[in-house]
């Protein structure tokens, strides 16, 4: 989050103090944020407050829906520009738009409301003043959203338009129906020596008259209200109830945040917000780890961006079609595909170790059918069990019927999710996760059967059945490394004991993170 210095002029630091007191109430009343009633009943909303900093603001912007919704704004440029690359640009020259002459702009008849010079004195001049003075007019900016000059579905942008003056803008926003008497000079410099020693950061909120309900709020004026709020450090509105209805706004919100070189500020802001949903957000990236990869990314969130790197890396390459019509960066595809490298290499290695499993004789000989043949079934068992287990059956070399529907047929499951739960059950410590003792009785008999011989006995059976335990206690120990998890999902809460039917032990290291 950006900080905001105690030192900047005081366009970054309006008199919230002066904004909460009323002309006739302000020794009485100091802590009330709401507007007084005034003579004949009438109310006024504070003028120095988010959104509307009519004494110190000079950024107007203005956002209109295409429903017909609008909010207005009047901002400073010094938070806006530290927040937002885009208008960091958009106000760097030094020669501010100054606007046309206009029969609003401030006149000796109709002076301008009170506003803070640039070179960060605390005195304030009235409009009237500034002029006998001859002082130039207050440097101002004003952005509209252009509907017009945009292609198709493309999302409007903030454009520069010539700023307004004084009464006009403040008014369009203000629902009054009588404004306050100006304050005396000696009063606002009084609040303006006290707002000197305010900061941005704890601006208070400020009632904007009639508001729209959240559930009939435009989307886009909710975003770009959220993000104004964001640069004023007051925490974003965003669902707090339904982690999925909170993504989509989240979502919407980063690439907002996206277009205007914002997402340094915003994206903790997200990251915050969407960390309190804790397991059931871990749940939600565990369905959708693709989308959450991208939104892990664009808010620079270490958690949700690893976790969702994590399940992408174990399914692999079910969600690279996803992936790659994203705006990510081939950075980001690049480190998943060196992970998915890694994660083959480690399992190649478990597979070697597996494949030479074997028992040795108590002359420390290897099994085979010469010196213990009932040793040597048991390994030979194991083995084929894992082959079968572990690779994909063969292609079918039966001619697809012209009267098939494919569309009816059952997509093949991954090399990745199989051979993740074959890790995973011989991973187990329940003796019956596979090859029970059903199975291994049936195994022998039909040995025996095939063989003509005596090879299915009730010793035979407890001697088989020590010698697979055998093995599986030493296959525990070599798949060990491809069960570690480092995800922050319990794995337990998904699936039993045995999990998530592909690998998670992907470690994601702090050199890993492409925005580092």
């Amino acid at each position: 989050m950006v900080s905001y210095p105690e030192s900047v002029d005081h366009a970054a630091a309006p008199p919230s103090s002066a904004s909460r007191l009323s002309v006739s109430h302000s020794s009485r009343r100091p802590h009330h944020r709401h507007g007084h009633s005034h003579h004949g009943g009438a109310s006024y909303q504070p003028l120095n407050d988010f959104p509307i900093f009519s004494q110190t603001g000079d950024v107007e912007i203005v956002i209109a829906a295409s429903n017909g919704q609008e909010r207005r704004y009047l901002l400073h440029r010094l938070i806006l520009a530290q927040c937002s690359g885009f208008f960091e640009a958009s106000t760097s020259d030094a020669l501010a738009p100054l606007g046309p002459a206009r029969d609003d702009a401030p006149t000796e008849s109709s002076p301008s409301l009170p506003s803070y010079p640039e070179d960060g004195s605390s005195s304030v001049l009235s409009g009237r003043a500034s002029l006998q003075n001859g002082a130039p007019p207050r440097k101002r900016w004003r952005f509209e959203l252009d509907w017009e000059n945009r292609d198709g579905d493309e999302a409007p942008i903030l454009v520069q338009r010539p700023p307004e003056y004084g009464k006009d803008f403040v008014q369009s926003v203000v629902h009054s129906t009588k404004p306050p008497a100006p304050p005396r000079s000696s009063f606002l410099r009084t609040m303006a020596n006290m707002a000197g020693m305010q900061s941005a950061v704890h601006l208070p909120s400020t009632a904007r008259g009639k508001e729209i309900p959240d559930a009939e709020l435009d989307p886009l004026i909710r975003d770009y209200d959220n993000l104004f709020r964001i640069f004023y450090n007051y925490p974003p509105i965003l669902n707090s109830v339904n982690v999925a209805v909170a993504y989509s706004e989240c979502k919407s919100l980063l690439n907002l945040a996206n277009m205007y070189d914002a997402l340094p500020v915003v994206g903790p802001r997200i990251d915050h917000h969407l960390l309190r949903f804790s397991s059931r957000l871990f749940k939600q990236i565990a369905k959708y780890p693709p989308s959450y990869l991208k939104l892990g990314y664009l808010a620079r969130s270490r958690v949700i961006f690893a976790e969702a790197l994590i399940h992408v890396v174990g399914q692999w390459p079910a969600g690279l079609q996803q992936l790659r019509n994203s705006p990510l960066p081939d950075s980001v595809l690049d480190l998943i595909e060196d992970k998915v490298e890694d994660l083959e290499e480690l399992k190649a290695r478990v597979d070697a170790k597996l494949f030479r499993l074997t028992l040795t004789t108590s002359r420390g000989e290897r099994v085979n059918p010469s010196n213990a043949y009932l040793d040597w079934l048991a390994v030979s068992l194991f083995r084929h069990w894992f082959v079968e287990n572990s690779t994909p059956p063969p292609a079918s070399i039966l001619k697809n019927s012209s009267s098939r529907d494919p569309s009816r047929e059952a997509p093949p499951p991954s090399s990745a999710a199989s051979s993740g739960r074959v890790y995973r059950l011989i991973g187990s410590s329940s003796p019956d996760a596979y090859l029970s003792h059903d199975e291994l009785k049936r195994f022998l008999k039909q040995r025996a059967t095939a063989s003509s011989d005596a090879l299915y006995t009730r010793e035979n059976l407890k001697r088989f059945e020590r010698k697979m335990d055998e093995i599986k206690r030493l296959a525990r120990e070599i798949v060990k490394p491809l069960l570690r998890n480092f995800l922050e999902l319990d794995l337990k809460e998904t699936d039993g004991v045995v999990g998530l039917p592909y690998l998670t032990c992907t470690k994601v290291e702090e050199r890993d993170f492409p925005w580092d």
